[in-house]
């Protein structure tokens, strides 16, 4: 009986290392992927989880994501009147859930207590989840964009921690190195942080070569209205840098007119998601997840 209970521990102990193996190996390919620049497949990143299938910023949001295969989801954070960070987009929670009010003056208990709406303002049974809830189910599974969680920056990084996914997780921001540096200094090197430069902006190349000159990031985050020349320009001077270029295809103002509804409604995916491309860039922020998928998978830049 003894030999019979310590091969069945030994089995399931076996089976748990294979789970365990294949999570950090897929955290291995993910991280692999945004480091090198070599790789010339494209990441997808999904505005705010699959939102158009599951409440945005919900954990079913975000599973979509995991199961179509997607690289990258990203999130936005508030905090709870007891000190919780949540996954919350707008300034109060009256859109997005049962709740009136804006998040700060509730506990997370509180919160609790209301419901997450779909897309179409109907309640479902989903909950605003916190970032360690996220973490925990992202982990050995996908990346993580934080983006409207910069005034959290410490806060989330001492949770990254905790959930042991420093390495899947960018954190990004809209403002100068030497703000940054000064506000978060003494995590700024822990994590991987991507600067938010509008290359519409006057300053916009002297911030990038604040970047370029103290911090070397990994990845921008462009954001431009216009492919004019000078656009084209700063682009092409980002992509000489050696960084990775993060663009959003959300909407056209993000992205010089070559956004989603351009590439799904008006049937034009080489002008929209195509042109992003021959830009150089190795992450897209997409609200059409499966559709580029399919689309990066028919040109063989994605797995």
């Amino acid at each position: 009986p003894y030999t019979t209970l310590f091969r069945s521990k030994l089995f399931i102990f076996s089976l748990l290392l294979i789970a365990i193996s294949g999570i950090n190996a897929q955290n291995r390919k993910l991280r692999a992927n945004l480091l090198d620049k070599n790789n010339h497949s494209v990441m997808v990143v999904s505005h705010r989880g699959d939102w158009r299938n599951a409440p945005e910023n919900s954990l079913q949001a975000i599973q979509n994501c995991i199961d179509m295969g997607v690289d990258m989801v990203e999130v936005d954070l508030k905090k709870t009147k007891d000190g919780h960070l949540i996954v919350m987009h707008d300034q109060t929670i009256d859109r997005t859930t049962t709740g009136k009010g804006k998040p700060e003056n509730y506990t997370l208990e509180e919160l609790r207590r209301f419901r997450l709406k779909n897309g179409a303002a109907h309640k479902t049974t989903h909950l605003i989840p916190t970032l360690e809830e996220v973490m925990l189910l992202c982990k050995g599974k996908i990346l993580v964009n934080i983006d409207k969680g910069y005034d959290y920056f410490k806060e989330a990084y001492c949770i990254l921690e905790k959930t042991g996914t420093v390495d899947q997780c960018v954190i990004k921001a809209g403002l100068p190195y030497e703000q940054v540096k000064v506000e978060n200094g003494e995590v700024l090197d822990k994590v991987i942080f991507m600067p938010v430069i509008n290359l519409n902006k006057e300053d916009a190349e002297k911030i990038i070569d604040s970047y370029q000159k103290h911090l070397k990031p990994i990845a921008y985050e462009l954001v431009f209205d216009n492919d004019e020349k000078e656009t084209l320009r700063l682009i092409q001077k980002v992509r000489d840098s050696g960084a990775r270029l993060f663009v959003n295809s959300l909407w056209p103002k993000l992205c010089g007119g070559h956004d989603d509804d351009r590439a799904v409604e008006l049937h034009q995916p080489d002008e929209s998601w195509g042109w992003i491309i021959a830009q150089g860039a190795k992450l897209i922020q997409t609200d059409r997840p499966a559709l580029l998928l399919e689309y990066l998978r028919n040109k063989k830049l994605h797995d």
